[in-house]
């Protein structure tokens, strides 16, 4: 596929290494041409230094032959002009990010409809998103929805007290009544699709899926369930602090926020006026402290600074604070922030980076399957994907124990009406179902990729 992305960032620049590790043709656009000249001898692409919105610099890119055109700068209205451009020269599909909240979802969705945008992106919604849904599942470090959230798949790390050190897989189906499937498996650098022979040890990080109550039921079993957070603290005032109060305050979730410009604090002020909006340094432990962290469930550092999110949230888990979430750009400063016990980190570029990989596969999909989500889980090593399975799909009605699929491939789960189906050996796809397959170490484009 021919690939232009304009606007080399921390977003475009993740969004070109995951294309270029799939093999697209890529043409990098930046006004900076020493970002052009690092990513033409990082990554194998073409470059073209200009400005994105330029007839000029899009045919130097090569646009009329593009089957997908990115456009993520800094600029939502540059990004919609650049859109509107390729797609008038010639370019096929068209994804703009679009981050201002005076954009809403109507004016956002009219202006796609006019420019003929075929999807936006708005990362800082995004991961506002990513982190509600962990604060409505705390015990999770990670929480993904299949199938309309009927169908969810979560990460946890095992502690050393773990009830499930030294347990096989299959002796913990026996034990626990719930129903529920170990997908996968990371025990330091290395992921695993487990068999029921494999055994668990304290510090893997185990990837659960389930129904959300199934889910709810084996923690609870575990003695690990914490329930939602009630009460948060946020550090940083930026858009995503911004979007998610407002999911919290949506849920009557008493939210105070802690920024140091004072611009920024009388702006949120007016925008969310049952939230608690605090001047002052977050780094500042008395100032944590004075204003009641100590009582909040949960904690969430947002601010543009890594490493000042790192330090804060490893202080706020010695206060004992139920759930702390950390944002986390540079990958890698995630190894560092884990191995001070911080397992739940959020990345918006990575979050935006995965949703355009899912739109390129989708674009490539052949007919005997829909691909709707995609999600890549322990540190990227692992994808997770929902498939729309379709009536030509040629294994239809085969029972799975005589299927037979790639090694390190997992059907991890079956939407079939409104039935949720953990496989076993006798179960089969058949179609209009929906089904979610986890995939270590390679790619899946359609279903039948699955298929040895």
């Amino acid at each position: 596929m021919n690939v232009i992305v304009i606007g080399c960032g921390k977003i475009g620049t993740a969004i070109i290494s995951n294309f270029v590790s799939e093999g697209h043709d890529v043409v990098a656009v930046d006004n900076n041409p020493e970002v052009i000249s690092e990513l033409t001898n990082t990554y194998d692409v073409m470059g073209a230094c200009g400005n994105g919105a330029d007839s000029e610099i899009l045919e130097e890119a090569n646009v009329r032959k593009a089957e997908l055109v990115i456009a993520v700068t800094g600029s939502d209205e540059l990004n919609m002009l650049s859109c509107f451009l390729a797609r008038r020269m010639g370019a096929k599909h068209t994804i703009a990010r679009m981050r201002n909240p005076e954009y809403n979802d109507r004016s956002r969705a009219f202006m796609r409809q006019q420019l003929d945008i075929s999807m936006s992106l708005n990362p800082e919604l995004s991961t506002a998103h990513e982190i509600f849904n962990i604060l409505k599942f705390p015990s999770a470090a990670k929480v993904e929805s299949f199938s309309g959230r009927n169908f969810e798949m979560i990460e946890i790390r095992l502690k050393n007290d773990s009830k499930l050190d030294g347990m096989r897989i299959a002796d913990m189906r026996l034990k626990y009544n719930a129903k529920f499937l170990i997908c996968a498996v990371q025990r330091d650098d290395a992921v695993y699709i487990p068999d029921g022979n494999f055994v668990l040890k304290s510090g893997d990080k185990i990837g659960i899926t389930a129904a959300p109550a199934e889910i709810s039921k084996f923690l609870k079993e575990l003695g690990i369930l914490q329930k939602r957070a009630r009460s948060v603290m946020i550090l940083g005032g930026g858009r995503i602090a911004y979007y998610l109060s407002k999911m919290l305050e949506a849920e009557n979730v008493p939210v105070t926020v802690i920024e140091r410009d004072r611009a920024v604090c009388d702006t949120l002020c007016e925008l969310l006026p049952k939230a608690v909006i605090i001047n002052g340094d977050g780094a500042n432990r008395e100032l944590l402290i004075e204003e009641g962290l100590r009582s909040v469930d949960a904690f969430v550092a947002l601010t543009g600074m890594d490493e000042e999110n790192i330090l804060v949230t490893s202080y706020v888990q010695s206060q004992n604070v139920p759930k702390v979430i950390a944002k986390v750009n540079r990958t890698e400063l995630i190894p560092l922030a884990e191995h001070w016990g911080l397992d739940c980190i959020v990345t918006p570029k990575k979050l935006v980076s995965d949703r355009v990989l899912k739109y390129a596969r989708a674009l490539e999909n052949s007919a005997d399957s829909s691909m709707e989500t995609l999600y890549t889980l322990m540190d990227d090593k692992v994808e997770a994907l929902e498939f729309k399975v379709k009536p030509d799909f040629p294994k239809l009605n085969i029972p799975f124990k005589e299927l037979k699929t790639k090694p390190n491939v997992l059907i991890a789960g079956i939407m079939r009406d409104r039935s949720i189906i953990i496989p076993a050996g006798d179960d089969m796809l058949m179609s209009d179902d929906k089904v979610v397959i986890l995939a270590a170490n390679q790619r899946i484009n359609t279903l039948s990729d699955i298929l040895k």
